[in-house]
């Protein structure tokens, strides 16, 4: 079968916005897997680039080929039935971590960037994600294909404003020292695991789709790259702010010092990031926990976002530094077993 070119750049749009999620947009994610190592963590950045492009579009040449019609279908031929019943259930575990960090996102936006409380924030995010779930969901994923253009849009106008000032180069070669600098060896591939793990819940049902596997491939690959032009657009506009650890939402900061006139603009852009995130999360917990337990869909939800309310209290940035590097520790097991896998012997299912 010919390669569908349309279906191929499709199918790379919807690998970029499942990755560019809120995380990426606040920049928080960004820097700490990446830009606190200085020129180091530019290089895993590359290192990361490549297992985007490799992985991504392996992991939906298999979907392809065994026609998974869901993640949990994919683990299980991927770790076999019992070790892939175990990666579900921590799958389960992780997005529920991932639905309380980006509350906490919301959370920090209305206190670090509107000077406003923090709890008005969390309780308002939660309300509207209520009212968007009992009414329809539909409406809402469509507000990435306007929110996902204009922050990557934001994120290159940043980038060659950076280019522009006068210590650029002395930043992207500065290498600084950091108390766990190991971490910078073992970043590319925890950030790429962790992306890739938690992107299974739209991409192996996307693949499985569309079958024909020359087409996957392209659009992961077309994926992958669009991923890595836009982290290193982000490196290099980050790498500029002076003391970046120290914020919550690092690039609001640098948008309000940069370009403070789209300040308020960008504000709503990662807000909206970080609301999309949240609720594809809960929609996707939720259709999950259906199968474990026989409870009203209102049950469930609300059961799901008061969790994430009691994680969501630990500061956005305190969440994102602790649980994000250890959810990718525990997904390098996945990218391993999926680099592993060789694709000649898998049987095409009819």
């Amino acid at each position: 079968m010919k390669t569908n070119w349309g279906a191929a750049f499709q199918i790379a749009a919807v690998y970029v916005g499942t990755i560019v999620g809120a995380g990426f947009a606040t920049g928080r994610e960004i820097v700490e897997f990446f830009t606190r190592f200085g020129f180091i963590g530019l290089i895993g950045i590359l290192m990361s680039g490549y297992i985007f492009i490799a992985l991504g579009s392996k992991l939906m040449r298999v979907s392809a080929k065994i026609g998974a019609s869901s993640y949990q279908e994919f683990n299980i031929f991927l770790f076999g039935r019992l070790f892939g019943s175990i990666i579900n259930i921590m799958m389960l575990v992780m997005l529920l971590g991932v639905c309380g960090v980006m509350l906490s996102g919301a959370g920090a936006i209305f206190s670090e960037q509107l000077g406003l409380s923090r709890n008005f924030g969390l309780l308002l995010t939660l309300s509207l994600s209520i009212i968007v779930l009992i009414v329809g969901i539909k409406g809402l994923f469509a507000v990435n294909t306007i929110v996902v253009p204009l922050m990557i849009s934001f994120s290159f106008i940043l980038m060659f404003i950076s280019f522009q000032l006068p210590n650029f180069l002395d930043q992207l070669f500065f290498i600084p020292y950091v108390d766990d600098g190991w971490k910078s060896v073992v970043s590319p591939f925890s950030y790429t695991a962790l992306n890739l793990g938690l992107a299974q819940a739209v991409l192996v049902p996307v693949a499985a789709e569309i079958k024909n596997e020359d087409t996957v491939k392209w659009g992961g690959t077309i994926g992958g790259i669009a991923l890595t032009l836009i982290l290193l657009s982000s490196h290099f506009t980050l790498m500029m702010l002076p003391n970046v650890e120290a914020f919550e939402i690092p690039m609001a900061v640098v948008m309000k010092n940069l370009a403070a006139g789209l300040h308020g603009l960008y504000i709503l852009i990662i807000y909206g990031e970080i609301f999309t995130s949240v609720i594809g999360n809960v929609f996707g917990l939720e259709r999950q926990l259906k199968t474990f337990f026989r409870l009203p869909s209102l049950v469930i939800v609300g059961g799901i976002l008061a969790i994430a309310f009691v994680i969501s209290q630990v500061e956005y940035g305190t969440l994102l530094s602790y649980l994000y590097p250890i959810f990718g520790y525990i997904s390098i097991i996945f990218i391993i077993l999926l680099w592993l896998k060789p694709l000649e012997q898998i049987k095409k299912r009819p």
